[in-house]
């Protein structure tokens, strides 16, 4: 039997599986049963298959077989880069669970050749080592806490198991289509590596995960409406992957050029939503707005407090938020909002 990472913590908490019915999120499936585990499942039709339909009947089928819950979402989503808008659909969907039913963590099924290929993906990016090891064991998302049981297991030793245990499963056809960026590392690249070099490749996720942890600070976030903010790290890498998780978690992925924008400078409007600014003590990061109605008392307080002009928008109409930055920037006369 395959081993599962973190099995301790799944032990005490209240369990998620993100299912799909495919060979990975079956296989943990199984795992997990195995391990004496209790949890429940979630699974999104995105009815982009013949077998759609089939495949989310089959996951309400093995769940009511183990006595599970299983929480079905349908969806049809139109357009381009769909790959993109499946994955916030899903998460959207788990957000949703685990605010209503109070899981503790959420289980994806992502395996060490997912992780390799998309380290290949990355490093062609031009991305950072935060970047790069991007798909963690232990990871958190919009209030999420993510566990990847089997990030040390190769495609190959998972489908081993299915096969020795004689579990069904689901292929999707779409693994081999190469319109997919992921599924041309998949083919040309990551595959034979991983069948070549599959222990090294393990252990250098391990040393990275370590060097990272020694590399990169982190900061504890806090937020007063829609405004975070964090005391600033020794090292700006640090204080950009802080940031970078930040809008992650609201949606919002950086550019290469926001990064390497705020690397120098202080404060930056990123993607038309949202402005950070970076102070000499505390980062702060807040929707932007371009609110124009900002009276001679509020502007005269921004002014003496010297607060970025990119933020007061956004705080000329949330008062608690201006009362919490005040207080961080040393203001000697809170505003007093009627």
């Amino acid at each position: 039997m395959l081993n599962l990472l973190h099995l301790d913590l799944l032990k005490k908490g209240k369990v998620l599986l993100a299912f799909s019915g495919g060979v990975d999120s079956t296989a943990l499936f199984h795992l997990l049963h195995s391990h004496n585990i209790i949890f429940d499942i979630a699974h999104v039709n995105y009815h982009t298959r013949p077998t759609s339909d089939q495949e989310a009947q089959s996951a309400e089928e093995l769940a009511c077989a183990h006595n599970l819950r299983c929480y079905t979402h349908s969806c049809r989503l139109e357009g381009k880069n769909f790959e993109h808008r499946a994955r916030e659909e899903r998460y959207t969907f788990l957000k949703y669970l685990v605010e209503k039913y109070n899981y503790t963590y959420v289980l994806t099924a992502h395996q060490l050749n997912d992780r390799l290929e998309w380290l290949m993906m990355q490093f062609c990016r031009g991305s950072g080592l935060p970047e790069l090891l991007g798909i963690r064991s232990i990871d958190h998302r919009e209030g999420m806490t993510l566990i990847r049981p089997l990030l040390e297991h190769d495609r190959d030793g998972i489908e081993a198991y299915l096969s020795q245990h004689d579990h069904s499963h689901f292929i999707d056809e779409s693994n081999a289509d190469e319109r997919y960026t992921r599924n041309i590392f998949r083919h040309r690249f990551s595959t034979p590596l991983m069948q070549e070099y599959r222990e090294a490749i393990k252990r250098s996720f391990r040393y990275l995960e370590e060097d990272n942890a020694a590399l990169i600070q982190s900061v504890t976030v806090e937020n007063s409406d829609e405004l975070y903010y964090f005391k600033n790290p020794k090292n700006r890498h640090s204080l950009i992957v802080a940031i970078d998780g930040i809008l992650k978690s609201l949606g919002h992925v950086m550019s290469g050029n926001e990064k390497e924008f705020l690397k120098q400078g202080t404060s930056l409007i990123i993607g038309r939503a949202y402005c950070a600014s970076i102070e000499e003590e505390y980062t702060f990061i807040a929707p932007y707005s371009t609110e124009e109605k900002m009276d001679k008392k509020f502007k005269e307080v921004c002014r003496n407090a010297k607060i970025e002009p990119k933020m007061r928008g956004y705080l000329a109409t949330h008062p608690k938020a201006l009362e919490v930055m005040l207080r961080l920037k040393g203001a000697q006369a809170p505003l007093q909002c009627d």
